[in-house]
């Protein structure tokens, strides 16, 4: 396989979730892994707009604003790393941005669910090994404080 023909197969990979792939062709092979991907973060300004949420709570009034974590791809849900470890989070967890709060696996590439709001988990709507689909709500989170 030539330099030009890697490029190409960089170029074509470039824009999509693809973050390892390996290419064999007789004797010649190569393996290629991105090491800048893009995690699965749910879009905050959609996020903000159509999913807060105003619920009165029993005790003095308060307002309770959810917004819901969505899935950004189709796939399985994991809530831990494995079954033998503890789940990345649980409810009435507070979480902050940028955490791993769960992962999807696809035909065996696997990406974590990361918060890009800071609140505390109110409900998780999945569970462990359930299948997903993109845009699925996955995590309602409260923001208020």
């Amino acid at each position: 396989m030539n330099s030009q023909r890697i490029k190409e197969l960089l170029k074509s990979i470039k824009d999509t979730d693809i973050e390892e792939i390996q290419y064999q062709s007789g004797e010649n092979s190569l393996y290629l892994k991105k090491t800048d991907v893009k995690a699965i973060v749910p879009d905050a300004k959609e996020a903000t707009e159509a999913e807060v949420k105003s619920k009165n709570k029993k005790e003095g009034d308060k307002k309770l604003a959810l917004i819901a974590i969505k899935s950004t791809m189709v796939g399985t849900f994991a809530s831990a790393q494995s079954n033998d470890k503890p789940p990345f989070v649980r409810e009435g967890d507070n979480i902050v941005v940028g955490q791993k709060i769960g992962q999807i696996e696809a035909m065996k590439i696997i990406k974590d669910v990361l918060s890009n709001i800071k609140g505390k988990i109110s409900k998780i709507l999945v569970s462990n090994g359930q299948s997903v689909e993109y845009g699925q709500k996955l995590f309602l989170v409260d923001i208020s404080k």
